[in-house]
C-alpha cells in the first residue's frame, strides 16, 4: 500500500489576491490542501472564516505559517509569544498538524534569548502540532551582508525538534537544499517548494525555473522517511493576469507531483 505526500498551496502564493482566493485556486487547480500565511488580511487570522472556506471548497488547512514577517509584527499582538500561541490555537482548531515558525529577529532580544525554552513550553501545550523552524538567509544592506536572525539564518546550528526546509531561502543563502535537508535529518517536517537563482535574494520562483535541485530534493523525501507535507510557496504578484497566476500554480503542482515518490505505508 502506498500514499503520496500532500502538496499544499501557500496562501502567500496568490498575493496580492486575498486569503480566500487561495482556497478557490487550490480547489480549481487540484492541490491537496492550503497553508495559511497569517498576515494583515483579517480572514487569515479567523478560524471560523478559514473553516468556512475549507468546507466550501473542500480543501483542508494542513499547515499554518505564524505571523513572523516584518509586516506582521503587530498581527494579533506585538508580543511574539502571543502571536505564536494564537498560531498554535488556530492550527489546533483547524486540525492543521504543522505551524511554520521563523527564527527570532536579532532585535527581539528577550524572545531570542528564551526561544528554545518558550518553544518547548508551547509544544507541551499543543503536543499534536509540529512547530517547524524555517531556514532563512542573509540580506544585503548598503552593499554588505547582514544576518537579521538570532542565533543565525540556519536553524540547524541551534538545533530544534522540527524544521521547515525552504528551497528559495537556500538559493538566497547560496546553499544547496539537499545539503540543508541532510543537516535537518530526521527532523525535516515540512517543505516550502520554490526556486531561486542564487543571486542573494529571495525569489520564490516556480520550481524548475532556478538553480536549486528541486526535483532531486522531492525525489529524496521518501528515502529520508519524510512524513510531512510540501507547500508550494512561489511569488505570483507580478503575474499579468489571474490566468497567468493559475498557470504558474498549476505548473508548480505538476512539478511537485511528478517528482514526489509514493510513500510506502505499513498496514496497522
Amino acid at each position: 500500500m502506498s500514499t503520496r505526500v500532500p502538496v499544499l498551496l501557500s496562501s502567500s502564493s496568490v498575493f496580492p489576491e486575498p486569503t480566500a482566493a487561495a482556497f478557490e485556486m487550490a480547489a480549481t487547480v487540484g492541490y491537496d490542501g492550503v497553508e495559511v500565511m497569517v498576515w494583515t488580511d483579517a480572514v487569515s487570522q479567523d478560524a471560523g472564516a478559514l473553516k468556512g472556506l475549507a468546507d466550501h471548497y473542500g480543501v483542508p488547512v494542513l499547515s499554518v505559517h505564524a505571523p513572523c514577517l516584518l509586516v506582521t509584527q503587530r498581527v494579533w499582538s506585538p508580543d511574539p509569544w502571543e502571536r505564536l500561541a494564537k498560531a498554535a490555537q488556530l492550527a489546533e482548531t483547524l486540525g492543521a498538524p504543522t505551524v511554520v515558525v521563523h527564527p527570532p529577529f536579532t532585535w527581539q532580544r528577550d524572545y531570542a534569548r528564551n526561544f528554545r525554552q518558550g518553544l518547548d513550553d508551547v509544544q507541551r501545550r499543543h503536543p499534536e502540532i509540529r512547530f517547524a523552524i524555517e531556514n532563512m538567509y542573509p540580506v544585503k544592506m548598503a552593499g554588505r551582508n547582514f544576518v537579521p536572525y538570532a542565533p543565525g539564518w540556519d536553524p540547524t546550528l541551534a538545533g530544534y525538534d522540527a524544521y521547515t526546509l525552504d528551497l528559495s531561502h537556500c538559493a538566497a543563502a547560496r546553499t544547496d537544499s539537499l545539503a540543508m535537508a541532510d543537516k535537518m535529518g530526521a527532523h525535516l517536517a515540512h517543505v516550502h517548494l520554490g526556486d531561486g537563482t542564487g543571486e542573494g535574494r529571495d525569489e520564490h520562483l516556480v520550481p524548475g525555473r532556478g538553480t536549486q535541485p528541486c526535483a532531486e530534493l522531492l525525489s529524496s523525501l521518501a528515502g529520508r522517511g519524510f512524513t510531512g507535507s510540501v507547500a508550494v510557496e512561489v511569488a505570483t504578484r507580478k503575474a499579468a493576469s489571474r490566468a497567468v497566476r493559475e498557470a504558474d500554480l498549476r505548473e508548480a503542482l505538476d512539478f511537485a507531483r511528478r517528482h514526489l515518490p509514493a510513500q510506502a505505508v505499513t498496514p496497522a
